[in-house]
């Protein structure tokens, strides 16, 4: 495991322990941030820890085709329950996903730290948001870092029933409009693959990163 210093560098994801940690330390710079994602890594750590850096294998991804959506979420979407906008308001986004309580998690890994560097890369047009609105309330969202050709996804939350998913059929319908490869989506959970999300080995999404 490496540790890094003030010098902008990652060694090669290849190096990552089998949990998928390659480094720690560091900081959460703008320009660190950057150059993570850019190279397949993402941070994950909690309030108490050093800045961890991840590469998982395998690596937990959306190709846009594959998406699901239900025939009840199809009924949700066209019933026109919820608004959809986007980059409207990222900093309540990422606050909703810090203090929302998820099964099996007593904190977050969204630090305050966290909050401010990720503020930092939307106002470089770096991470983006999507937000769900009901009756002009903010209900649900997710935000990541856009790559151009990929969207890393980091967090989403749900005020009420089903407001993730359709920021998340929101997001990646836009993201079909505009020719992305896929969704990157980290980390495997049950929730992500019923949406159609699987997981592929680390060198066939380097490639696609690359």
């Amino acid at each position: 495991m490496y540790h890094l210093s003030k010098n902008l560098f990652y060694p090669p994801v290849s190096e990552a322990n089998a949990d998928g940690i390659l480094a720690i330390g560091g900081d959460l710079s703008p320009e660190r941030l950057q150059l993570a994602y850019s190279s397949g890594i993402f941070p994950w750590f909690e309030e108490d820890q050093p800045i961890i850096w991840w590469s998982p294998n395998p690596r937990m991804v959306l190709f846009l085709e594959d998406l699901v959506v239900s025939k009840s979420m199809r009924n949700i979407l066209n019933r026109n329950i919820f608004k959809v906008t986007f980059n409207q308001d990222f900093r309540a986004v990422i606050a909703h996903c810090q203090q929302v309580k998820r099964d099996g998690q007593t904190g977050t890994w969204i630090t305050n730290d966290m909050i401010e560097a990720y503020c930092k890369l939307h106002e470089l047009g770096i991470a983006k948001s999507v937000e769900v609105w009901q009756d002009d309330q903010l209900v649900g969202g997710l935000y990541g870092v856009d790559l151009g050709h990929i969207f890393c996804g980091e967090s989403m939350f749900s005020l009420v029933s089903n407001a993730s998913k359709v920021a998340f059929v929101a997001l990646v319908n836009q993201l079909k409009i505009e020719n992305y490869k896929l969704l990157d989506c980290q980390v495997y959970n049950p929730h992500l693959e019923s949406l159609g999300c699987r997981e592929i080995k680390r060198n066939e999404f380097m490639r696609i990163l690359k």
